[in-house]
């Protein structure tokens, strides 16, 4: 193989992580937000007024989670594309006819 398709390879995937880890560097921040304390009660004369009733739901995913799930999927989608890329340039040169 040619050494400067080796390295132009080699710069592709160096450009790839570090692409992979800006993203992730920069989804960090939102990831580690916390929502701001609650307001103390306020204390008015009269008494309060009867209490409706809500159901709330509590849960979801944590943003941590959701940036290590789409870290995860981004450098399977590089591996893939890599290894894909790598058949397909071993099977056409296969298939080069021979002179």
């Amino acid at each position: 193989m040619n050494p400067i398709r080796r390295l132009r390879r080699l710069a592709a995937a160096l450009a790839g992580l570090a692409g992979a880890l800006l993203a992730s560097a920069a989804a960090t921040p939102a990831a580690f937000a916390a929502s701001p304390p609650p307001m103390p009660p306020i204390r008015e004369k009269h008494p309060p007024l009867p209490v409706q009733v809500h159901t709330v739901v509590i849960g979801g995913m944590p943003g941590w989670q959701i940036t290590l799930i789409a870290t995860g999927a981004a450098a399977l989608a590089a591996v893939l594309a890599l290894l894909l890329a790598r058949a397909w340039a071993a099977r056409r040169h296969a298939l080069a006819p021979s002179a």
